[in-house]
């Protein structure tokens, strides 16, 4: 279903987010992140993408309300594979995607062919990927990467396997059915967490990492809300949502080294400090290896980092200014601490952010 910013939720208040995009993005922003009160840009653009993104695409809209009354932005959450599709396709202005565009599928060449050259991917939206669970007598639960692997793949079929007691040495856990829960839709969470699935459990997780969940069986869900009302709803359930939206559910701490780390932003935000650029891709195309095998202490490495998207150039002088304006203040220290406020997320690393601002300040019109 289509929702618009101006009906999005935040911080738990249903606000009124006709989406005022803030003069700083027009070229008035500054790597601080201090922004100008007075604007002129009037119109309204489209994007559509990562349903993990909607809270925090709720919370960019308000912080531009005050400033820009004129402008609207309309983002469709219909999960990143969606949002990639209708980019590509010059259906949307932007787009928000929880995975990079692929090289392998062929999606990076189209996108620079939509966008005449150059494609820009910023990220935007860094969240640890929780284990939900809802079962019963357990409140806390530790899973090494091989567990969770062999939960989600169908080798562990019951709450009291060996494994899972080998995690959980002073847990009761019950001789129970386990139920996961997948996304049923093409989802870059899915591809997040199932290539830390293949990097932590090579032996175990063999299928490469996709939007498309590959494991048959289990339950599948529509959306993160879906997994989430799943899990909830059902009885022993186990499912990957983004942590912002677990709610009251459990969320399972995940083996590191000799550790088990619980997924918060800090931990995630750790993953970028510590993984290196893609390489091969042009200077507007700012994505990371995720570096999941990871043993660093404190690093939470069930992550997802979302993207922007966007085009270099746009063949119109306004809706440039627009994209530029919402872009640049989605990275910028003010678009980043009211994401991580409403939605839980991890501000971007400086170094990232600034990266992140001078791509967003090129965008022009043709």
């Amino acid at each position: 279903m289509r929702t618009s910013l101006s009906r999005v939720a935040v911080g738990g208040a249903l606000l009124s987010l006709g989406l005022g995009l803030s003069a700083c993005g027009a070229g008035n922003e500054t790597a601080s992140g201090d922004t100008k009160s007075d604007s002129t840009l009037s119109g309204n653009i489209k994007g559509a993408g990562s349903s993990a993104q909607e809270a925090a695409q709720g919370a960019w809209a308000a912080g531009f309300q005050t400033d820009n009354p004129d402008v609207t932005v309309d983002y469709d959450p219909i999960g990143s594979g969606g949002g990639r599709e209708q980019f590509i396709a010059g259906g949307v202005d932007f787009a928000g995607s929880d995975s990079s565009l692929s090289t392998d599928e062929g999606e990076l060449d189209k996108a620079k062919e939509r966008c005449g050259g150059s494609v820009i991917e910023v990220p935007d939206y860094v969240s640890p990927i929780a284990v939900v669970f809802n079962v019963d007598g357990v409140d806390d639960l530790q899973l090494s990467g091989e567990t969770v692997a062999k939960i989600f793949n169908g080798q562990i079929t019951s709450w009291d396997d060996p494994a899972i007691k080998a995690d959980n040495p002073d847990a009761e856990l019950p001789s129970e059915k386990i139920t996961p829960v997948h996304r049923g839709d093409a989802s870059g969470t899915t591809k997040n967490f199932t290539a830390y699935l293949q990097a932590a459990a090579p032996d175990v997780w063999t299928d490469e990492p996709d939007d498309a969940f590959p494991i048959k069986g289990g339950e599948a869900a529509t959306g993160t809300s879906g997994v989430i009302q799943a899990v909830q709803g059902g009885k022993n359930t186990i499912g990957y949502a983004d942590a912002s939206q677990a709610g009251d559910l459990g969320t399972a701490k995940i083996k590191v080294g000799d550790e088990y780390v619980a997924p918060s932003a800090e931990a995630a935000a750790k993953i970028l400090e510590i993984s290196p650029q893609t390489e091969g891709r042009d200077a507007s195309d700012l994505v990371f290896d995720l570096d999941r095998k990871t043993e660093e202490k404190g690093v939470y490495p069930v992550v997802l980092t979302s993207y922007l998207l966007a085009c270099p150039t746009y063949d119109d002088q306004k809706t440039a200014d627009l994209v530029k304006a919402f872009v640049s203040y989605v990275v910028s220290k003010d678009g980043q601490q009211a994401a991580a406020d409403n939605a839980g997320s991890a501000p971007l690393p400086s170094s990232i952010e600034a990266k992140a601002l001078k791509i967003a300040e090129s965008i022009g019109a043709k």
